[in-house]
């Protein structure tokens, strides 16, 4: 969850890094009693996300900075439309535009193409869910940019939920331990409220999986007949997620095979960020 507080901690280190001893060039050339006004402006069309973080952005850096967003997180907007108005003490609206347009671009790149693969499975059932493939350190960012463009989360962390990949199964089975009796055994240890979700990459691995009473199979890397066998198989003893290779191509074949979940790393590990320019007037 995107927090005041996570907000806050992440926007000032950054702001740090950007200015450890302060900002050189506005503290060299522009009078401290100069006042600026900046609007935020679109340069392609997208979907908006990270108006509390660029908000704190400008409010870190100088308290006396007032935004007025004219789009909200999750709203379009079109090349050429104005986003936010930020005005106040010149000096301050320079030092922090870079961290706020950083954020902010980042955010709503992955809105936007959140949004286009949300729009693409439109009319299934299937629903578009990010991975932990995450920039370090600004998962709850992305996590909601995702959000923005109409997309859902999966596990935040690894202390949400158990999710069993091949290199756990791997390790047990070396144990001697088959598969339904890991899970099972698993099960015993964990609260109720705990879910478990197992990867899986052959239909063969399923019954197995099925037997212990799991409540999520991913159907890892499989073809688009794999996956329609593999729902029917399954038959909604459990919820279904697919995963792997998933394209904005390829995203709605996937969803009419009757899959529950696609998640997709592609949301967050390689998306371009938005062109939004910040342009700063002197009052």
């Amino acid at each position: 969850m995107l927090t005041p507080h996570l907000i806050d901690t992440t926007v000032t280190a950054a702001l740090v890094e950007d200015a450890p001893w302060g900002d050189l060039t506005a503290a060299t050339l522009i009078p401290e009693d100069a006042t600026a006004s900046a609007s935020l402006t679109a340069r392609e069309a997208g979907v908006f996300s990270g108006s509390a973080v660029f908000e704190a952005a400008f409010r870190l850096t100088d308290p006396r900075i007032t935004v007025a967003f004219l789009v909200a997180d999750g709203e379009r907007f079109a090349a050429g439309d104005t986003i936010a108005m930020v005005s106040g003490p010149a000096r301050a609206v320079l030092t922090a535009e870079r961290v706020a347009l950083n954020f902010v671009q980042r955010m709503s790149g992955i809105a936007t193409i959140t949004a286009a693969y949300v729009e693409a499975v439109s009319d299934t059932r299937a629903r578009i869910v990010d991975t932990r493939k995450t920039t370090p350190g600004l998962r709850v960012f992305e996590r909601h940019a995702v959000r923005s463009g109409g997309g859902h989360n999966h596990r935040h962390s690894l202390s949400d939920a158990v999710m069993v990949k091949d290199n756990h199964l791997s390790v047990l089975l070396e144990r001697g331990l088959t598969v339904t009796e890991a899970l099972l055994r698993a099960r015993e240890e964990l609260p109720h409220t705990t879910t478990i979700e197992v990867e899986v990459d052959r239909l063969d691995q399923i019954e197995a999986v099925l037997a212990a009473g799991v409540d999520t199979i991913m159907l890892d890397n499989f073809t688009v007949d794999e996956l329609r066998e593999g729902v029917a198989l399954i038959a909604g003893r459990a919820i279904v997620e697919a995963s792997g290779n998933v394209t904005l191509s390829t995203v709605r074949a996937i969803a009419e095979t009757g899959v529950d979940v696609i998640s997709s790393g592609a949301l967050t590990h390689s998306v371009r960020s938005l062109d939004l320019g910040l342009d700063v007037s002197v009052d």
